[in-house]
């Protein structure tokens, strides 16, 4: 620690060009020949084959009463196995959100992106996906803003949680922008509904 006071003003974040960051003092050009082998689990894997087909799929766990979205083989409350697959509504509401006017790498956003975490309608209460809103305007959201899935074409599914390409409000009047493409609209019903055996 000095006894130096701190600077009065600071130039604040600023973004790099490649090049830029390429010649920045301290900057490496070294290729790393790195390969990864991905394994998504038995629960995200069948999550993802599930977003493919357009349906949101759960793990129910029976001990405790609770229905897992994101799915897990094991309940991290009781530590048991998880008792089955169910099928949940492609709905939820708006536990929480953020307004993003910068990119990732401090570029300013010419519109904002809005990251929310949505409880999906079937699903225990207090748990849910990351993903974001579209067609809506940052000045109508709300924390418990009832949403629903816009699904990518079937066609374009490649079992990713960009399958699902946004959440918008499900009230109509609430929606802004352009109308963008999506995939079949489901029901949005919230009743749970048993997947194949139990795993």
């Amino acid at each position: 620690m000095t006894d130096r006071p701190p600077p009065l003003s600071t130039l604040g974040p600023t973004p790099l060009t490649e090049a830029a960051f390429r010649r920045a003092i301290g900057a490496v050009d070294f290729e790393v020949d790195a390969r990864y082998a991905w394994d998504t689990g038995i629960a995200v894997s069948e999550f993802l084959r599930g977003l493919r087909r357009g349906v949101i799929l759960a793990r129910e766990c029976r001990k405790c009463r609770r229905v897992l979205v994101p799915p897990r083989m094991f309940c991290e409350q009781c530590f048991r196995p998880t008792d089955r697959w169910v099928e949940v509504a492609d709905t939820g509401t708006v536990n929480t959100y953020s307004i993003c006017h910068i990119r990732w790498d401090m570029e300013p956003l010419s519109e904002p992106e809005l990251p929310a975490v949505i409880e999906i309608d079937g699903a225990s209460r207090g748990i849910g996906i990351m993903h974001k809103l579209g067609q809506v305007d940052p000045d109508d959201l709300a924390v418990g803003m009832a949403v629903e899935a816009v699904w990518a074409r079937e066609e374009e599914r490649t079992g990713s949680i960009l399958d699902i390409r946004y959440f918008r409000p499900r009230q109509a009047r609430l929606r802004s922008g352009p109308k963008r493409p999506g995939g079949r609209k489901r029901s949005g019903q919230s009743r749970k509904k048993p997947v194949g055996g139990s795993v």
